[in-house]
């Protein structure tokens, strides 16, 4: 029987980024999938911004931008337009980049720092006890971990093992997805429109093909079995766009039914679920490989400190306490883009895409949709309420000794950032280096407390403006030191890095 310290079932981009955060902490970790190549059809496009900073963290978004064509201008609605360039981030952009190239940059990482990928291994059973699960395999080999986690998408095997309810419903249209060449393409890095007759969107791969996406009324209900020529292609985006933009040599095209439904739990006993196998939703929105890269990266240095013993009680059940709530409000985004797209009642959509404009027209309301949208806006609730309001929340990509913090976070520990002009937290990190590092910061955002420890996610995990307190909450998020602390502030030694 082969062991691993964790399989992950699905070679996606989930759990590519979580074999990739495994492997980064040093965690012995198998990857299971199920097809025996690797697919070049892209379902995922877009990279929206948070999803960036948090490949950023792992030093891979450089790799992926120039991989695509990058969008600053985005329209949730007719008439009403999101400037992404205000964002406060590195990545003011949704990045337009087929799914494919978003895997090898993953896969060449994963296999980079020692993670296995065996493809041709079909699930078939699982078994789990209190110190292991066992994964069997449709050719009738074992496999054995102390953890597994199904990244296995929407029609998920471990999943349907575990016995989880995936609760929700399926959307009624029918939506018609080609890849085709445009003699002619339009202006706007991503086209969109929507009629009465239903919406169309292009998106650029930056290679000359184009995925065609149309939702179209007059098609809605043909067999999903039912072959997709160009030409009905072509007469959907001209009813509803008034141009097919000269289509023209289709290389691949497909019908389906989006679904919105979540896994009613994230984990049961020693197994997990990310990704797709957790949630899907309408792609209207282009949420679901960030949401589950996201689950990656909530996951992955959760399972590697209980792998490696040191992590605080209750850790691995955060993992679902904060990701279940922002799979929630991505269904609940996506099915509000739905509804306003593809409503029965133009008067409806048109009232609709009317409230739409006016949150955008006021600064504090356009920041929320902005956040929520590209993922910056995604905070988990502090288990303590009197921990400091920054405690949960991103944290922002600060100048430090040694360079940015994103930059700092690329080997998957904690850090403290000392904010102080003394250091006077510095000295915390000593003895637990195999964890955690300090830093000083040369820049603060407006109102960052004085000392915040930043999770390997890069969410912070604590907060105060007193850094005596740091110390305890180091040995909490981190464990206890290996060499008694006495420096004081007068003494406190140069920032460990």
């Amino acid at each position: 029987m082969n062991s691993a310290e964790v399989i992950v079932v699905g070679a996606g981009p989930t759990g590519l980024m979580l074999a990739c955060e495994l492997a980064t902490a040093g965690v012995g970790c198998r990857v299971l999938e199920r097809r025996a190549e690797q697919p070049n059809i892209t379902r995922a496009f877009a990279v929206h911004a948070r999803t960036l900073e948090l490949l950023d963290a792992r030093g891979l978004a450089d790799a992926l931008v120039p991989r695509g064509v990058a969008v600053q201008e985005i329209q949730p609605a007719r008439g009403a337009n999101l400037d992404l360039r205000t964002l406060d981030t590195r990545f003011p952009m949704v990045l337009i980049a087929p799914q494919s190239a978003t895997e090898h940059v993953l896969e060449e990482r994963a296999r980079e720092l020692g993670a296995e990928i065996v493809r041709g291994a079909d699930v078939a059973g699982l078994q789990q006890d209190a110190g292991r699960v066992v994964v069997r395999l449709a050719d009738g080999r074992s496999e054995e971990a102390a953890y597994v986690a199904g990244c296995d998408g929407a029609h998920s095997t471990v999943r349907g093992l575990l016995g989880i309810d995936f609760v929700g419903k399926q959307y009624q249209t029918h939506i018609l997805l080609a890849d085709v060449r445009l003699a002619h393409p339009p202006a706007e890095a991503l086209f969109a429109r929507t009629s009465s007759a239903g919406a169309v969107i292009a998106v650029p791969f930056g290679d000359g093909w184009y995925r065609a996406i149309a939702w179209d009324r007059l098609r809605e209900q043909v067999p999903l079995d039912v072959p997709l020529p160009i030409e009905e292609m072509r007469g959907a985006f001209g009813r509803i766009a008034g141009t097919d933009f000269g289509m023209a040599e289709q290389r691949w095209s497909s019908r389906f039914l989006s679904e919105r439904r979540q896994a009613r739990h994230y984990r049961l006993g020693r197994v997990f679920l990310a990704g797709d196998a957790a949630h899907v939703h309408s792609p209207l929105g282009a949420q679901g490989m960030n949401t589950g890269i996201g689950d990656a990266m909530n996951l992955g240095w959760k399972l590697a400190a209980a792998v490696g013993g040191w992590a605080p009680a209750g850790l691995l059940d955060s993992y679902e306490g904060e990701r279940h709530p922002v799979g929630a409000q991505v269904l609940r985004l996506t099915d509000g883009f739905n509804r306003l797209v593809l409503g029965r009642s133009p008067a409806r959509r048109a009232l609709q895409a009317q409230a739409i404009r006016l949150l955008l027209h006021f600064s504090q309301t356009r920041a929320l949709l902005a956040g929520r949208l590209t993922g910056l806006g995604i905070a988990y609730p502090p288990a303590d309420r009197h921990a400091n309001p920054w405690t949960g929340r991103r944290v922002p990509d600060l100048m430090c000794t040694g360079g940015r913090l994103y930059e700092l976070l690329r080997d998957g520990r904690f850090i403290l950032a000392d904010t102080t002009s003394a250091g006077a937290a510095a000295g915390v990190a000593r003895g637990r280096s195999r964890h955690v590092h300090a830093v000083r910061c040369q820049t603060a955002a407006p109102g960052l407390p004085a000392v915040v420890l930043v999770r390997p996610d890069a969410y912070i995990a604590w907060a105060s403006d007193d850094p005596a307190d740091a110390a305890s909450a180091v040995t909490r998020w981190c464990g206890p030191s290996a060499m008694p602390t006495t420096t004081t502030n007068s003494e406190a030694p140069a920032a460990e890095s």
